[in-house]
């Protein structure tokens, strides 16, 4: 082997122990811990015991989630990790344009700055860094199979900056850093993404094995079904950007109130939203809890004049589901009351009433309600009786 390609053998006995040393956290320890902040802190001091001087550090990663583009960490010396979320908005691209990460990942090089002879307009954070008393400033692109690409920032204060040993020390370890955050971010963004899509308990079975068609799971829950009134007629006129922005005022109003009531949202369906209030003993206090939600939700709407919903409220059998063919899958709520929660959705308009329940969830709850007789719902064989609620 040629040792002058060994980025290890060219680092002093005392910091290749050191290399090897924080490699082996990397690889091994910190890829089963459960805070990131304390894994770049680990990091962050394990490579100034190595004599580097290190007085500050980033991990920055992209984010597939819903409200965020990425997620930063920083550490300095002395006081430990912080974390922050970009949000994701019109101006989320602005800031990164303008940042040193944008060239690294042009470049696929190691972006390095002496910060006494660097213009602050060269970057925005020039200025800040400047500011914090650091002297040299590196940022280093990490590119991930997925086809994401994060970062990690090193930053000293010292006069003399960082020396060829040190550079020499940051990257025989950096492959290993780069794998350990590559494999923590590949695994964040497929839960991520699987809460996004499928919903809290859906990803926490799929990501414990339940992929396989047919298989099916049941719980008892109270089941709300909430339905946007004239949806067609309101988005005629409407640009699909408009649409969807009506649509998510509208979920704005809904998903809130359920998730606040400890509800799950399982499925968005055109104008419908489905979701699931787990029953707990006999389900007394579950039906309270997505009652709250239903008129907590109906309350919101009624503040927006562009729309109408109506709330339907059941209390029965939910089964989760693997339905498809081959290879392409959904995992999807089915069956009979989750069926009849949504026939009796339909009903709100077809009567003019935003909240109505079926004779299951009334009984389960201790209501009253005013009844509406016995209903024949599309799809159901025997007639249900259903019962309008109001909303305080």
């Amino acid at each position: 082997m040629d040792m002058r390609q060994d980025p290890i053998a060219s680092l002093e006995p005392a910091r290749q122990a050191a290399a090897l040393d924080l490699m082996g956290y990397m690889l091994g320890e910190a890829m089963q811990a459960a805070d990131a902040d304390e894994v770049l802190t680990e990091m962050s001091e394990r490579i100034r015991a190595a004599g580097v001087p290190l007085d500050r550090a980033s991990s920055i990663v992209p984010l597939l989630h819903a409200e965020a583009a990425a997620s930063a960490r920083f550490w300095e010396r002395g006081k430990g990790a912080r974390s922050y979320l970009f949000p994701y908005n019109e101006a989320s691209g602005e800031g990164y344009a303008r940042s040193p990460a944008a060239d690294a990942h042009a470049t696929g090089q190691w972006v390095t700055l002496w910060l006494p002879e660097t213009p602050d307009e060269t970057y925005d954070i020039v200025a800040e860094l400047k500011e914090a008393g650091l002297t040299h400033y590196i940022m280093a692109p990490v590119f991930q199979k997925t086809g994401l690409a994060s970062t990690f920032s090193f930053a000293t204060a010292s006069p003399d900056g960082f020396s060829p040993q040190d550079f020499a020390f940051l990257r025989a370890v950096f492959p290993a850093l780069a794998a350990c955050q590559e494999i923590l971010t590949t695994t964040r963004a497929m839960n991520e993404v699987l809460r996004i899509y499928v919903g809290e308990e859906p990803r926490a079975r799929i990501i414990k094995g339940d992929v396989h068609r047919g298989e099916v799971v049941h719980i008892r829950s109270a089941i709300l079904f909430a339905d946007m009134r004239r949806f067609t007629e309101l988005t005629a006129e409407l640009s699909a950007e408009q649409a969807a922005g009506l649509l998510n005022a509208y979920f704005d109003c809904i998903v809130p109130a359920v998730e606040e009531g400890g509800g799950e949202v399982l499925k968005f369906m055109g104008d419908g939203v489905l979701a699931v209030f787990r029953a707990e003993g006999d389900g007394v206090e579950t039906c309270t809890r997505a009652l709250k939600a239903a008129r907590a939700g109906l309350t919101k709407v009624a503040e927006d004049a562009r729309f109408d919903a109506g709330v339907a409220l059941h209390f029965g059998e939910a089964a989760y589901g693997n339905v498809g063919s081959g290879m392409r899958l959904d995992y999807t709520v089915i069956g009979r009351d989750v069926n009849l929660a949504a026939r009796v959705a339909g009903l709100c308009g077809t009567h003019g009433e935003p909240l109505l329940v079926t004779e299951a969830f009334r009984g389960h709850a201790g209501l009253e309600g005013r009844a509406l007789g016995l209903q024949r719902l599309k799809g159901l064989k025997e007639p249900q009786q259903v019962f309008v609620l109001p909303l305080r």
